[in-house]
């Protein structure tokens, strides 16, 4: 397959010391270093992410599980009739649209490589072995982020989920209109290029978490945030909030 290697976005050194410092205040928050959830080989990887889109982990959780006790190998789950894929993962969202895509994705790896592995995406750098799932049907900058760092590849590449995404834009270290999949690019050259795949793990998972317990989609928690003296959108709402009514 094909590359596209893209030049890296230029960072303000005034961003990326804000970038830090929060990293810094949440992982102490969330008890960095976190322990990696998934200890899964990268096709396996792949799988499991393919079938999380716009679903609950507890529910394509047991659509993974469903599909690997129903079938062989994922050779199996390749050749099988697409009926008998959809039916496996029932539990996750749009079954009838993931079990064909899944089938496409498995089928082009194994005409690209000659074999079902992404076993050589560990010799690669991750910018080229994140273009190279790219270019598979279907695989955006979460999903190729997510099989390199969730992985046993255990590389450093940043997944943004939308607690991720809503957590940095209203910090501003992305613009507020920038949606999740340009994102991915911003907020990973913030990052120090050196870092290692448990640091940008924990960068991930940090923001996520705040995203989840503190940072709501509804009814965000900013009195008790720990870089509310960091955050626009936090500062804001604080004031409109403590202003008394004229009423």
């Amino acid at each position: 397959m094909r590359t596209k290697t893209k030049t890296a976005p230029i960072v303000p050194d005034t961003l990326r010391a804000k970038a830090l410092l929060v990293h810094d205040r949440l992982c102490a928050e969330y008890g960095a270093p976190i322990p990696f959830f998934h200890d899964l080989d990268p096709l396996s990887e792949l799988v499991s992410s393919l079938l999380s889109h716009r679903t609950r982990n507890a529910d394509s959780g047991r659509a993974f599980k469903a599909l690997r006790a129903r079938f062989a190998d994922w050779p199996a789950v390749r050749d099988a009739p697409t009926a008998d894929v959809e039916a496996a993962i029932a539990p996750c969202t749009w079954p009838e649209q993931k079990a064909p895509r899944l089938q496409a994705i498995l089928r082009a790896i194994a005409e690209s490589r000659g074999e079902l592995s992404l076993d050589f995406l560990a010799e690669m750098p991750v910018i080229e072995a994140r273009e190279w799932l790219e270019d598979l049907p279907g695989v955006g900058p979460k999903t190729s982020a997510a099989v390199l760092l969730f992985s046993t590849l255990r590389r450093p590449a940043l997944p943004v989920d939308s607690h991720h995404h809503r957590v940095a834009a209203r910090l501003g270290l992305i613009p507020a209109n920038v949606a999740v999949g340009p994102a991915h690019e911003l907020l990973e050259a913030q990052l120090p290029a050196d870092w290692s795949a448990q640091q940008v793990y924990d960068n991930h998972e940090a923001l996520m978490l705040h995203g989840q317990k503190v940072c709501l989609h509804a009814k965000p928690r900013c009195a008790g945030c720990v870089v509310l003296d960091l955050c626009p959108f936090g500062q804001r709402k604080q004031t409109s909030t403590s202003v008394p009514s004229e009423y």
